[in-house]
């Protein structure tokens, strides 16, 4: 098994349930045990600031799947959710899962790089990551804590406890 670190991010369609759902999903998730889900956060958009305020969460699995066999679940849950890919970058979606870190994979392909390239500033992942592991080395050798310490919390904030199994 190799424990992997999900992004979730929602926007659009009821937020705090689309991320809720997904959850669950993850929970049954094939080829895989759900660990942990950090609190879930209110952020506010990272792309244009006249789209509604973000919910986000970074859960943790352990999985027997490939990298790229858990980016198409992942994929799949977003769809079932109402997801529609419109190329925007950083726009409102219903749903956003990311694979952040996939054991100590590092991967840089035309439809995947992992670790994910955006998380080392982004205060809602870096946030409910070290609340999952706080102790937690990126591949590179950072520690999660040290890039934490240096990242604003933007008006992030909790609106949930943390998610256990």
């Amino acid at each position: 098994m190799i424990r992997a670190y999900i992004g979730l991010g929602s926007n659009l369609g009821h937020p705090l349930r689309q991320i809720l759902d997904a959850i669950e999903a993850l929970k049954h998730l094939n080829n895989s045990q759900f660990v942990a889900c950090s609190s879930i956060y209110s952020s506010t958009p990272m792309g244009p600031q006249d789209q509604p305020d973000y919910v986000n969460a970074v859960a943790a699995i352990d999985t027997q799947l490939t990298s790229f066999e858990l980016l198409s679940a992942l994929q799949q849950i977003e769809q079932t959710q109402g997801r529609e890919r419109k190329g925007e970058r950083w726009g409102p979606r219903t749903l956003d899962l990311d694979i952040l870190l996939f054991g100590n994979e590092e991967l840089l392909s035309d439809i995947l790089t992992i670790p994910h390239y955006g998380m080392k500033t982004r205060e809602f992942v870096l946030y409910p990551l070290q609340e999952l592991a706080p102790d937690l080395v990126l591949p590179c050798g950072e520690r999660v804590a040290d890039l934490t310490a240096k990242c604003d919390r933007n008006g992030l904030q909790a609106i949930s406890d943390k998610i256990e199994p």
